[in-house]
């Protein structure tokens, strides 16, 4: 089932189960979707989705440690749980042990012996692992390897 049909049945579903922040939450990435579509003027590949709701997840992310920062738990609780809606959208993570698999086999396509070659490790990576890993984590995982 393609993005916009699932996006479709979990608003209804959530509708039926009068669950209003899960409702809000699938709302609010349907627009995303949406205005990222009016943006681009052409249909979303799933690349283009996949991009879109890494962004919302990074943004609740974001807003989590603002909250906490605040001292506001009310909210904490509440994006954590927009949190979780955005994640069953996005494809399974990977586990540090894997990650650390994929970093090693680019590392040897791509030659890299040094730090230096950093850049081209991460281009060459980041493709192979786009929504499944984070940025950060992938990048201090190259900078070790590479070490």
């Amino acid at each position: 089932m393609n993005l916009s049909k699932q996006i479709m049945e979990d608003m209804k579903d959530a509708m039926k189960k009068k669950d209003k922040i899960r409702l809000n939450t699938v709302r609010m990435i349907k627009s995303a979707l949406m205005n990222e579509q009016i943006k681009l003027g052409h249909d979303l590949t799933p690349d283009d989705e996949l991009t879109v709701l890494n962004r919302e997840k990074k943004q609740r992310e974001e807003s989590i440690a603002e909250f906490e920062k605040g001292g506001r738990e009310d909210l904490v609780e509440e994006t954590k749980k927009e949190l979780a809606v955005v994640e069953n959208y996005l494809p399974k993570q990977l586990t540090e042990d894997e990650l650390k698999q994929i970093v090693s086999e680019t590392i040897q396509e791509v030659g890299a012996k040094d730090k230096s070659a950093f850049g081209a490790v991460m281009k060459s990576l980041m493709p192979k692992i786009k929504g499944r890993a984070d940025g950060k984590t992938t990048s201090a995982i190259v900078r070790q390897q590479l070490q």
